[in-house]
């Protein structure tokens, strides 16, 4: 079985607070992965993060996901890139910490984009170090784009590309929020499914970010994975929220959490 997992920006860092992570809960949420990988040794993820409060903070300031042609959105896309490494090194570190045999692939370094749409990668090595029993390791990021200059890809959007060479079996999106609400931000009305029929009735009801969020927010997301449910009609996606110790672990070993986006 093969899962990609992302673990949401605004669960590992608090989005109200520029470079804020939050480790209890980092390190909490790497155990119940790791735990999930010993009780099911065929399972094979590609493990991505969001950047938060890291790399959205200074995007939102340069603009950078519209666009990088001055040396100031130049530096900005520094900035964002030099963030984005960072937490991408504490949860590097909290994955050795629980011997799971992580590696690093940042999108800057082997996605070119036009207009915010994959053009050329070279994604074998991540296949190769999947197929080794490597976890490989992706996050939201800045790329080269030949059309804006440059751009932000979502871990959402390396997601849908990987899915080209490498279709998962499921994706599991944990984040904050306890899954999809049919009336965020009063979020009374949690939905259990979302079906591609049911694409235009509820992509407009749906909220964006309560903090900074530079891609879209959940109505980008449930967007993303609907295009997937749709091109790959086995796949399943699940959104679901991390903060419940016990959910990661729940929603490796199959349980249904949140909300399930499919065929």
């Amino acid at each position: 079985m093969i899962i990609f997992l992302k673990l949401g920006g605004s669960l590992i860092t608090d989005k109200k607070k520029p470079r804020k992570h939050k480790p209890e809960m980092i390190y909490r949420l790497v155990s119940e992965l790791a735990q999930a990988r010993r009780d099911l040794p065929e399972l094979k993820i590609i493990f991505g993060h969001g950047s938060g409060s890291f790399g959205h903070v200074p995007a939102k300031e340069y603009g950078t996901r519209d666009g990088v042609h001055t040396p100031q959105q130049w530096s900005g896309f520094i900035q964002v890139w030099r963030q984005a490494r960072v937490l991408n090194q504490i949860l590097l570190d909290a994955l050795a910490d629980e011997n799971i045999p992580a590696i690093a692939f940042p999108p800057s370094a082997f996605i070119q984009s036009r207009n915010g749409r994959l053009e050329s990668w070279n994604p074998q090595p991540i296949h190769a170090a999947l197929s080794a029993g490597l976890v490989p390791v992706v996050n939201g990021d800045v790329v080269f784009d030949s059309i804006r200059g440059g751009t932000i890809f979502s871990t959402e959007d390396v997601f849908v590309s990987l899915t080209e060479i490498i279709t998962p079996d499921q994706i599991l999106l944990c984040g904050l929020e306890e899954g999809v609400w049919a009336d965020f931000p009063q979020c009374t009305h949690l939905l259990s499914s979302i079906s591609i029929d049911q694409a235009g009735q509820i992509l407009p009801k749906l909220g964006g970010s309560s903090g900074i969020d530079v891609t879209g927010g959940m109505t980008e997301k449930v967007r993303l994975m609907l295009d997937l449910a749709v091109r790959h009609p086995t796949l399943k996606c699940m959104i679901f929220s991390g903060q419940e110790p016990g959910n990661l672990y729940r929603a490796l070993m199959g349980d249904h959490i949140g909300t399930m986006i499919a065929n």
